[in-house]
């Protein structure tokens, strides 16, 4: 599995980080206050596992899946949408828990998917022979509850960049700038701040940044540098502020800008994806179709003021079309206790 590392890196001080685009408006209740945020969550952890997920159909309303009449009334009361379906949340999460007991290979990927009830189960190129078979045996022995799919190149780690942060050895995008009080970060993805402790903002490595401040790699896909320059780094990506962070929704439109290969939009296919990298697992992702490439790795996605995560990898390009994750940028905010701004 490609991840694609990548950065905003020297905008960190002379201008850019991330640009944001298009706000996520959230569905009203019944007394028009919004539902609770990121595609209704404080209901959907009411619903627990009577509901198995959430997602904006094409008009942009929130629809939220339950499996019972008295859980439909209620995702009706809070004015979202309800979907009956057949699978609970509690019988997908066991359907991806065997898939991490059976089907876990390098080059192969799951996640739950709302829209259809089913937990979408992805292989690329790489896997094949045996690999691939076992893959298959895993989604059958799982009859309707996973559905399997090839996607085009190799999901895998790659490091180069564009408009970029480098280290000794790669280079990778910055992907938000961060701040405790008067202390300022900046995070990107952990497969890059694996690789070095000091990073800078030209290939010459002679204006430095800042230094590792810390990294998580497999496992999470995030890293955060701590700045050794002085002043304030604009908290912008292109000229568009940031100012908020939280988890998108299941088909909700996103932006992402990297080093390599600039600005793309797509869609969120899924939350809490699984992906099994070369270098070992990594969960809890945000999967997209919005493409990426080699440098792109640690750059952001986002909408309008709110920053969402960072770059992590996936397969294909951006001539053809391809499959990307990003590590969800709330976990590494909470776990350094830092925040947009």
């Amino acid at each position: 599995m490609r991840l694609t590392r990548s950065t905003l890196g020297r905008t960190a001080i002379i201008g850019a980080a991330a640009a944001l685009i298009g706000a996520f408006l959230a569905p009203t209740g019944a007394h028009g206050a919004p539902i609770a945020g990121s595609g209704g969550a404080a209901l959907l952890a009411e619903l627990g596992d009577r509901s198995a997920g959430s997602y904006l159909d094409d008009s942009g309303a929130l629809v939220v899946t339950v499996t019972d009449a008295a859980s439909a009334a209620r995702v009706r009361a809070s004015g979202a949408v309800a979907k009956m379906v057949s699978r609970s949340g509690a019988e997908l999460a066991a359907a991806t828990a065997e898939l991490a007991r059976t089907a876990t290979v390098p080059g192969s990927a799951w996640a739950v998917d709302p829209m259809t009830n089913q937990v979408l189960v992805s292989v690329d190129e790489s896997v094949t022979g045996a690999n691939l078979a076992q893959v298959k045996a895993s989604v059958a022995a799982l009859g309707g509850a996973a559905r399997l799919e090839q996607v085009s190149g190799t999901f895998s780690t790659l490091a180069s960049g564009g408009d970029a942060i480098y280290t000794t050895s790669a280079r990778c995008s910055l992907g938000f700038n961060v701040r405790s009080g008067n202390t300022f970060y900046f995070v990107t993805a952990g497969h890059c701040t694996n690789i070095g402790a000091t990073w800078w903002s030209n290939s010459a490595r002679t204006q430095q940044l800042g230094t590792r401040f810390g990294t998580s790699f497999p496992g999470n896909d995030y890293g955060i540098v701590r700045y050794t320059t002085t002043g304030t780094p604009p908290g912008t990506v292109g000229g568009q502020d940031i100012t908020s962070s939280g988890t998108p929704t299941v088909n909700q439109t996103v932006t992402r800008r990297g080093s390599t290969t600039g600005i793309h939009s797509g869609r969120v296919t899924a939350l809490n994806a699984t992906v099994n990298y070369a270098q070992g697992t990594v969960t809890g992702l945000i999967r997209t179709t919005v493409c990426a490439e080699p440098g792109d790795s640690g750059g952001p996605l986002y909408s309008s003021t709110r920053a969402f995560g960072l770059t992590s990898g996936g397969s294909g390009n951006c001539s053809s079309g391809g499959t990307t994750f990003f590590q969800p940028v709330v976990e590494v905010l909470n776990r350094f206790g830092v925040a947009v701004y």
